[in-house]
Protein backbone atom coordinates (compact mmCIF):
# COMPACT_ATOMS: atom_id res chain seq x y z
CA UNK A 1 0.00 0.00 0.00
CA UNK A 2 2.63 2.45 -1.03
CA UNK A 3 0.31 4.53 -3.39
CA UNK A 4 -2.16 5.15 -0.77
CA UNK A 5 -1.78 7.06 2.95
CA UNK A 6 -3.44 5.31 5.27
CA UNK A 7 -4.54 8.85 7.07
CA UNK A 8 -6.46 9.78 3.89
CA UNK A 9 -10.16 9.85 4.46
CA UNK A 10 -11.16 6.89 1.76
CA UNK A 11 -14.84 7.75 2.47
CA UNK A 12 -14.62 11.18 0.00
CA UNK A 13 -12.30 9.15 -2.60
CA UNK A 14 -14.83 7.06 -3.34
CA UNK A 15 -17.65 9.87 -4.28
CA UNK A 16 -15.49 11.92 -6.17
CA UNK A 17 -14.57 8.70 -8.49
CA UNK A 18 -18.16 8.10 -8.48
CA UNK A 19 -19.06 11.47 -9.99
CA UNK A 20 -16.01 11.31 -12.60
CA UNK A 21 -17.49 8.40 -13.88
CA UNK A 22 -21.00 9.11 -14.05
CA UNK A 23 -19.74 12.75 -15.87
CA UNK A 24 -17.35 10.86 -18.33
CA UNK A 25 -20.28 8.85 -19.15
CA UNK A 26 -23.11 11.48 -19.77
CA UNK A 27 -20.53 13.22 -22.23
CA UNK A 28 -19.57 10.34 -24.07
CA UNK A 29 -23.54 9.42 -24.69
CA UNK A 30 -23.91 12.97 -25.14
CA UNK A 31 -21.15 12.69 -28.23
CA UNK A 32 -22.72 9.81 -29.62
CA UNK A 33 -26.42 11.89 -30.39
CA UNK A 34 -26.81 13.39 -33.80
CA UNK A 35 -26.55 16.89 -33.97
CA UNK A 36 -29.01 17.27 -36.45
CA UNK A 37 -32.07 16.51 -36.31
CA UNK A 38 -33.50 13.89 -38.48
CA UNK A 39 -35.47 14.98 -41.77
CA UNK A 40 -39.05 13.74 -41.93
CA UNK A 41 -40.46 11.07 -43.97
CA UNK A 42 -41.91 11.43 -47.02
CA UNK A 43 -45.67 10.92 -47.17
CA UNK A 44 -46.47 8.12 -48.87
CA UNK A 45 -48.66 8.70 -52.34
CA UNK A 46 -51.92 7.15 -52.59
CA UNK A 47 -53.58 6.76 -56.29
CA UNK A 48 -57.10 9.12 -56.20
CA UNK A 49 -60.15 7.73 -56.93
CA UNK A 50 -61.22 8.10 -60.25
CA UNK A 51 -63.58 11.36 -60.39
CA UNK A 52 -66.36 8.78 -61.78
CA UNK A 53 -66.37 6.27 -59.35
CA UNK A 54 -69.16 6.67 -56.55
CA UNK A 55 -68.52 7.66 -52.87
CA UNK A 56 -67.85 4.58 -50.77
CA UNK A 57 -70.20 3.52 -48.46
CA UNK A 58 -68.20 3.66 -45.61
CA UNK A 59 -67.57 7.07 -45.63
CA UNK A 60 -71.25 8.25 -46.17
CA UNK A 61 -72.46 5.59 -43.42
CA UNK A 62 -69.70 6.70 -40.63
CA UNK A 63 -70.75 10.52 -41.15
CA UNK A 64 -74.30 8.98 -40.28
CA UNK A 65 -73.19 6.69 -37.05
CA UNK A 66 -71.08 9.61 -35.37
CA UNK A 67 -72.90 12.57 -35.95
CA UNK A 68 -74.24 13.67 -32.31
CA UNK A 69 -77.34 14.37 -31.79
CA UNK A 70 -77.76 18.95 -31.76
CA UNK A 71 -80.40 18.91 -29.25
CA UNK A 72 -79.97 18.25 -24.81
CA UNK A 73 -82.82 17.33 -22.95
CA UNK A 74 -82.03 18.28 -18.88
CA UNK A 75 -83.41 18.35 -16.23
CA UNK A 76 -83.27 17.78 -12.64
CA UNK A 77 -85.35 15.86 -10.25
CA UNK A 78 -86.50 16.24 -6.51
CA UNK A 79 -88.55 14.55 -4.27
CA UNK A 80 -91.43 16.13 -2.12
CA UNK A 81 -89.09 17.70 0.34
CA UNK A 82 -87.72 19.60 -2.89
CA UNK A 83 -84.31 17.59 -2.06
CA UNK A 84 -82.85 16.27 -4.96
CA UNK A 85 -83.32 12.89 -6.03
CA UNK A 86 -80.45 10.56 -7.33
CA UNK A 87 -80.60 7.34 -9.02
CA UNK A 88 -83.89 8.08 -10.65
CA UNK A 89 -84.65 6.21 -14.17
CA UNK A 90 -85.55 8.81 -16.60
CA UNK A 91 -87.67 7.84 -20.20
CA UNK A 92 -87.81 9.53 -23.13
CA UNK A 93 -89.39 8.62 -26.60
CA UNK A 94 -91.16 10.22 -29.49
CA UNK A 95 -94.45 11.76 -28.53
CA UNK A 96 -97.00 8.95 -29.38
CA UNK A 97 -94.52 6.20 -29.59
CA UNK A 98 -94.82 3.31 -27.08
CA UNK A 99 -91.46 2.12 -26.52
CA UNK A 100 -89.27 4.42 -24.87
CA UNK A 101 -85.89 5.33 -27.12
CA UNK A 102 -83.31 6.48 -24.48
CA UNK A 103 -83.26 5.91 -20.58
CA UNK A 104 -80.63 7.54 -18.16
CA UNK A 105 -80.37 8.07 -14.45
CA UNK A 106 -79.75 10.84 -12.21
CA UNK A 107 -76.61 11.70 -10.65
CA UNK A 108 -75.98 12.26 -6.75
CA UNK A 109 -77.46 16.05 -7.81
CA UNK A 110 -80.33 14.61 -9.07
CA UNK A 111 -79.83 16.02 -12.72
CA UNK A 112 -79.92 14.12 -16.03
CA UNK A 113 -79.23 15.08 -19.67
CA UNK A 114 -80.30 13.21 -22.70
CA UNK A 115 -78.90 13.94 -26.12
CA UNK A 116 -82.21 13.54 -29.09
CA UNK A 117 -82.29 14.52 -32.59
CA UNK A 118 -83.64 17.48 -33.29
CA UNK A 119 -87.33 18.27 -34.78
CA UNK A 120 -89.77 16.32 -32.99
CA UNK A 121 -91.56 15.95 -29.68
CA UNK A 122 -90.82 14.03 -27.01
CA UNK A 123 -91.89 12.74 -23.64
CA UNK A 124 -89.90 12.46 -20.98
CA UNK A 125 -91.46 10.19 -18.42
CA UNK A 126 -89.65 9.39 -14.46
CA UNK A 127 -91.32 6.51 -12.89
CA UNK A 128 -90.59 6.52 -8.96
CA UNK A 129 -91.55 3.50 -5.92
CA UNK A 130 -93.84 5.57 -3.81
CA UNK A 131 -94.54 8.25 -6.16
CA UNK A 132 -96.76 9.31 -9.11
CA UNK A 133 -95.71 9.30 -12.30
CA UNK A 134 -94.43 12.46 -13.83
CA UNK A 135 -95.14 12.80 -17.78
CA UNK A 136 -93.69 16.03 -19.51
CA UNK A 137 -93.62 16.96 -22.90
CA UNK A 138 -90.49 19.21 -24.45
CA UNK A 139 -90.51 20.08 -28.11
CA UNK A 140 -86.83 20.00 -29.93
CA UNK A 141 -88.37 22.25 -32.78
CA UNK A 142 -87.39 25.75 -33.60
CA UNK A 143 -83.42 26.12 -33.34
CA UNK A 144 -83.03 25.96 -29.43
CA UNK A 145 -80.46 23.70 -28.65
CA UNK A 146 -81.64 22.35 -25.35
CA UNK A 147 -84.75 22.20 -22.72
CA UNK A 148 -84.33 22.38 -18.85
CA UNK A 149 -87.14 20.66 -16.69
CA UNK A 150 -87.64 20.86 -13.27
CA UNK A 151 -89.69 17.51 -12.22
CA UNK A 152 -90.74 17.03 -8.69
CA UNK A 153 -92.20 14.20 -7.24
CA UNK A 154 -95.17 13.84 -5.38
CA UNK A 155 -95.57 11.10 -2.81
CA UNK A 156 -98.62 8.31 -3.51
CA UNK A 157 -101.65 9.10 -1.09
CA UNK A 158 -103.22 6.16 0.58
CA UNK A 159 -106.49 5.35 -1.07
CA UNK A 160 -107.14 3.41 2.21
CA UNK A 161 -107.55 5.17 5.51
CA UNK A 162 -107.03 3.18 8.70
CA UNK A 163 -109.74 3.66 11.17
CA UNK A 164 -108.52 3.03 14.73
CA UNK A 165 -111.39 1.52 17.14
Amino acid sequence: MKGFPLNAAPSLAFPALFLAGCLGFCLATAAQQPQQPVPPLAPEKTAAPPQNAPPTRESSTNKTKNKIPPFVILGTVFDEKAMAYPGVQVHVRLKGDKKFKWDTYTNSRGEFAVRVPEGPDYEVFVHVKHFQDVSEFVSAKGGVVQQQLSIRMQPVSQGKAEVKK
